[in-house]
């Protein structure tokens, strides 16, 4: 009598089921990992913007008041929601700028959030 080795229909199935498992995983994995990228992409853009904010207030040489300011600003076709808080330092000829830059769907949750200063002109405010 000959011995035949092979597997039998019940291994050939928990194979398959271990198999369906590890895929589902992976896909999962994959698709959380895209998700994350493109949330990495929108706050890497979020914090450019708000350095351009800082920058463009530096390069005009503004003296803004202190308090608080809000906004929305287009660029390149994404919109994006801002605030800005303006406060004052211990050095009178310097102010603080915070610039955070929201999403569109919560008004709560910060994208980026930027801080920079800002030089009072050699003449005084503008």
């Amino acid at each position: 009598m000959r011995c035949v080795r092979g597997f039998t229909l019940f291994e050939v199935l928990v194979a398959l089921a271990i198999i369906a498992v590890a895929l589902g995983a992976l896909l999962r994995a994959t698709g959380l990992a895209a998700d994350n990228g493109e949330g990495m992409k929108r706050r890497m853009q979020a914090a450019w913007e708000a350095q351009n904010m800082i920058a463009l207030m530096q390069a005009r040489r503004e003296w803004p008041e202190v308090g608080e300011q809000a906004g929305e600003l287009e660029d390149d076709g994404a919109r994006w929601r801002w605030q800005r808080v303006i406060s004052q330092t211990p050095n009178p000829n310097f102010r603080k700028v915070v610039v955070r830059v929201l999403a569109q769907s919560d008004s709560r949750y910060v994208l980026a959030e930027m801080t920079g200063y800002l030089r009072m002109n050699a003449g005084g405010g503008s």
